[in-house]
């Protein structure tokens, strides 16, 4: 994501355009000086370890929460690829105030598209999806529908690793199709594969395997 350089204080422009102002003294280097690019939404990432002797809530962990550009950026070079985590292991990017877990009142009635990787996609496309599904969100892509955007889960598994991008009403058609064929170009998915939209609440009473999609693109 591009920034812009940052500015000066207006002080500093006059001088610099007057030929009687004295020289214009060198940038200071300290980070408080410059004009930080906020977002549109204060955004929290979390992380999930499948540690079996701790109970699911345990195993969740609050890593950082951040509204501009720069910190999002300082958080995402610090931490590691979703590539070099172990199985088992989630990286889980929501809007602050929703928890990444079916049960919260943002997310009980909604759902989420879903994609499933291949185990030779770990290598080549995993760590590039995420960050571009990262940056989708934090940089409010999906024009008005980015409203119903709640969060998006990134599931590293020894079959196949998983992304989904999570909304919070999942009969709202227009909202998640908008979502769904925006993600799907953003991402340069050929289209004769398909991606699919299930609810929460399909997902979380399924019988078998697979659920069934409400959508897909």
């Amino acid at each position: 994501m591009a920034t812009s350089e940052p500015r000066g204080t207006e002080n500093e422009e006059v001088r610099a355009e007057s030929p009687t102002a004295p020289p214009v003294p060198s940038p200071v280097t300290s980070s408080e000086q410059y004009i930080k690019h906020p977002l549109q939404n204060r955004w929290a990432l979390w992380y999930f370890k499948n540690d079996k002797s701790k109970s699911w809530t345990e195993n969740l962990r609050l890593i950082s929460k951040f509204d501009t550009v720069e910190d999002f950026w300082a958080l995402y070079n610090h931490i590691q690829q979703p590539s070099k985590l172990g199985f088992g292991c989630d990286y889980c990017l929501f809007k602050d105030g929703i928890k990444p877990m079916w049960e919260d009142d943002r997310n009980k009635l909604g759902g989420r598209w879903l994609m499933t990787l291949s185990k030779q996609q770990r290598h080549n496309d995993l760590d590039r999806y995420w960050m571009e599904t990262l940056l989708c969100l934090i940089g409010e892509s999906f024009d008005e529908a980015s409203e119903d955007v709640c969060g998006a889960v990134v599931n590293v598994r020894p079959k196949g690793d998983k992304i989904a991008i999570w909304t919070g009403n999942c009969q709202n058609r227009d909202a998640i199709m908008t979502i769904g064929q925006q993600y799907k170009e953003r991402l340069s998915i050929p289209s004769k594969t398909l991606i699919g939209y299930q609810s929460h609440d399909d997902t979380s009473s399924k019988s078998g395997s697979t659920t069934k999609n409400m959508y897909s693109v």
